[in-house]
């Protein structure tokens, strides 16, 4: 394949692709916030709307490691143009829906659409970007993909406030406007390739991972392993896992190259990216329903509580890519950001009842500053001995690695809040009794006894909020010490050669 390369940094294509990705992942998030909203315009219940999310995530993460296959085949240029006009187009019939059947269809082809522009962005800038200016690459390119689904909670809140539910929909047409035109005065033409459409293996990929994702965002809604629903889905992943892998080991042309992770840096990169995605985006999934309904949060305030984060993250990424990356060891790097990433979590696992706006806000600006140091070494080593020719396709398994990393942290701390609620409730109402001194004391103020019936509800409340309080403090904890444990990977990994150029391929 002749992958177009750009001799000179071309800032129009930066743009251009930044704005791509910005689309997929900001979408990813800011729809969470309005998601209450739109099921109370559709007559939806809980399990319902989830679909609205579900739906998007499990296309894209199929999708997505298909990447390298349909750009060889159609051409990278052709399909990031037809991506983003299919998202646009999407994106609009979803703010004109009439039905939950209808949001919930054009959400899963916004997503089909939009998990091709991850990948492909991050390989066009590799490309835009001199080999030894990497690090500026990713940096910018992080502060699209991991900047803007933390900011899109804020945006999200504040569109829903004043505006309308639809407006977290629309708002993706100017920016898909911007990016196509752009991109298509900029990016230059590429050849194609006749490639052998492996149609078993992705079949398999399809039920495989699908079905992982489906598990990953209904498991705990429909209470996991007692559900026939998930047990039939969790044979299936299975299943599909394994014929994928064998078939895609034994065929001549799979249509995802699993040698890839032969590469001992790719491999590795990709756990670690994993763990911290878990670490990352499982915590900023449950802020907003932890604040707004423990500490009475409103909407628009729990969104303003991921701007110092958004602002952290956004210095890190810069200053990493433009100045540590080319001075430090990208693995010092990467232990220093999971060790503040675990950092900015236990901080979260201190609070109490009583946290203020910046004891909250704060634990999320050293988490941010933490997110520059993981993304950015993390693809440098990741893709150190990538050749072009294997670019996008390395970059589908890269970014879907990331995905499925995020929906486990999603799920886990789901799980976690669920269980740890049920366990310390059972513990606190063992010990709270009438005849408890400290239970006394905290009704004496109020004229109240335990034994009154007044009294007792107070308690049973009070008792309700702390198990509630425990179980997320349990959970950011538990998050603190996941980051902690992806570290030691680090000292796996090769440090890449100072002004050694990838080996490349024929082209």
């Amino acid at each position: 394949m002749n992958v177009a390369a750009v001799s000179h940094i071309n800032p129009v294509i930066v743009v251009a692709v930044v704005l791509s990705a910005i689309l997929e992942v900001l979408d990813s998030t800011i729809v969470n916030v309005a998601l209450p909203h739109i099921q109370a315009a559709f007559g939806a219940t809980t399990d319902q709307a989830t679909w609205i999310l579900t739906s998007y995530i499990v296309s894209a993460v199929v999708i997505m490691p298909l990447t390298g296959f349909v750009a060889r085949r159609v051409g990278r240029r052709r399909l990031i143009l037809t991506s983003v006009t299919g998202f646009a187009t999407m994106s609009a019939m979803c703010g004109l829906s009439w039905s939950l059947e209808t949001i919930v269809a054009f959400r899963l082809a916004q997503g089909m659409f939009g998990a091709f522009l991850i990948p492909l962005s991050q390989s066009i800038l590799f490309d835009a970007f001199p080999r030894d200016r990497r690090g500026q690459a990713m940096a910018v390119f992080g502060l699209g993909v991991v900047v803007a689904p933390v900011l899109g909670p804020t945006i999200g809140a504040i569109l829903t406030e004043y505006f309308s539910w639809r407006m977290v929909f629309f708002v993706n047409l100017p920016v898909a406007a911007m990016a196509l035109l752009l991109l298509t005065g900029e990016l230059p033409q590429d050849e194609t390739e006749e490639v052998v459409i492996d149609w078993t293996g992705l079949a398999l990929l399809a039920v495989g991972i699908g079905c992982l994702q489906f598990i990953l965002d209904q498991g705990e809604s429909k209470d996991w392993l007692s559900s026939r629903v998930i047990q039939v889905a969790l044979l299936a992943a299975a299943l599909g896992a394994i014929g994928f892998v064998y078939h895609s080991l034994t065929t001549k042309h799979p249509i995802v190259d699993l040698r890839l992770f032969a590469d001992r840096n790719f491999a590795l990169c990709n756990l670690i990216i994993a763990g911290f995605a878990v670490s990352l985006f499982g915590g900023i999934a449950i802020i907003p329903t932890f604040v707004q309904t423990l500490l009475n949060y409103p909407v628009i305030e729990s969104g303003h509580l991921f701007i110092p984060r958004g602002v952290a993250a956004g210095i890190s990424m810069v200053v990493t890519g433009s100045a540590l990356v080319t001075r430090f060891d990208p693995r010092v790097l990467a232990g220093i950001g999971l060790l503040l990433t675990a950092i900015g979590n236990f901080m979260v696992g201190t609070l109490n009842l009583n946290a203020g706006f910046w004891q909250l806000a704060w634990p999320g600006a050293v988490s941010g500053l933490g997110m520059g140091l993981v993304f950015v070494p993390m693809s440098i080593l990741a893709f150190e001995s990538i050749t072009k020719r294997r670019q996008d396709e390395a970059s589908g398994l890269f970014n879907v690695t990331r995905q499925l990393g995020s929906s486990v942290g999603i799920s886990l701390v789901g799980t976690w809040v669920v269980r740890g609620l049920q366990t310390n409730t059972a513990t606190l109402n063992q010990n709270v009794t009438p005849y408890n001194p400290a239970a006394q004391a905290y009704l004496q103020p109020l004229g109240l006894t335990p034994d009154s019936a007044e009294g007792a509800a107070i308690l049973g409340q009070e008792i309700s909020r702390q198990a509630e309080m425990i179980s997320y403090l349990t959970v950011f904890n538990n998050l603190g010490f996941l980051a902690l444990a992806t570290i030691p990977l680090l000292f796996f990994c090769r440090a890449p050669k100072p002004g050694a150029s990838a080996p490349q391929v024929a082209h």
